[in-house]
């Protein structure tokens, strides 16, 4: 009798067992769908947000997060500051800044000569200068015979350029005016672009220009962003729901294969009676 028993109990918790297991393994996983998106872009696509373009520089998978990538050519000023005394390249060449009095409006570029080569160009004179107490020589040898030639007279005066406030000249491809002259420095302007960069994560909130998005990728190629941030809440609610509701049948098929075990173990216990 007591054995019959314990069957009629195994056996319902196998039931018990048999129908979180179906429901386990049947049960499908709701995904994060983003419906009636924004945007759906690839790698290339433009972004229009609040009269602002963007392009969609790339999109990758790095350690299995994929991140998106914006980019925005953006018109602006750009400035370059120059210290007085320090080297600066202008025309391939390079010049010393030099900026002179309390309250300058003006700067100038020294030209920096290259004694070096200077010296290496001409075959009648040696290569290095040579020092002797009244000062610096080159040493210049014509007709068989060397003579000291005073380093000053020898290199030719180096070049001046002086430019005042409002001045425009050419700068590293650019054409720059300068905006400011102190005692300490002169600082140049000029109208550039610079790249503003926006990295985008999966599942996160974004802000593109004055909007805020839910960014999310359903592959690696493909990016979506919504402004419907509540309904991509409601969805990870759902989400989070349904594994809470998976996880409590795993311990159900858990508790009950246990239970049965334990039932038919308790048969192989010699009655005392």
């Amino acid at each position: 009798m007591q054995r019959r028993a314990v069957a009629v109990y195994a056996a319902l918790f196998l039931l018990v067992a048999g129908v979180a297991g179906v429901l386990t393994a049947t049960a499908e996983s709701p995904e994060i769908a983003l419906e009636n998106p924004d945007f759906e872009v690839s790698e290339g696509d433009p972004v229009e947000v609040d009269g602002e373009t963007y392009t969609v520089a790339g999109i990758s998978e790095e350690d299995s997060t994929v991140i998106g990538t914006l980019e925005q050519e953006e018109t602006t000023e750009l400035s370059e500051t120059w210290t007085n005394g320090s080297t600066v390249s202008v025309d391939d060449r390079e010049w010393t800044v030099e900026i002179t009095g309390d309250d300058p409006s003006a700067f100038t570029l020294v030209e920096v000569l290259d004694r070096q080569a200077i010296l290496e160009s001409d075959d009648d004179a040696d290569n290095q200068t040579v020092e002797r107490d009244d000062g610096e020589y080159v040493a210049v040898t014509q007709g068989g015979e060397t003579t000291l030639v005073p380093a000053d007279e020898y290199f030719p005066a180096p070049e001046e350029r002086s430019y005042t406030t409002g001045d425009s000249f050419e700068y590293d491809g650019e054409t720059v005016t300068v905006d400011e002259v102190t005692s300490d420095q002169a600082v140049v302007v000029w109208e550039g672009t610079q790249t503003n960069t926006i990295e985008i994560e999966q599942d996160t909130t974004v802000t593109i220009g004055e909007t805020e998005f839910i960014a999310h990728f359903p592959d690696a190629s493909t990016m979506t962003l919504s402004t419907d941030i509540e309904g991509y809440e409601a969805q990870v609610a759902e989400i989070d729901q349904f594994e809470q509701y998976n996880s409590g049948l795993t311990r159900v098929l858990i508790l009950s294969l246990f239970s049965v075990i334990l039932l038919l173990s308790t048969t192989f216990i010699p009655s005392r009676y």
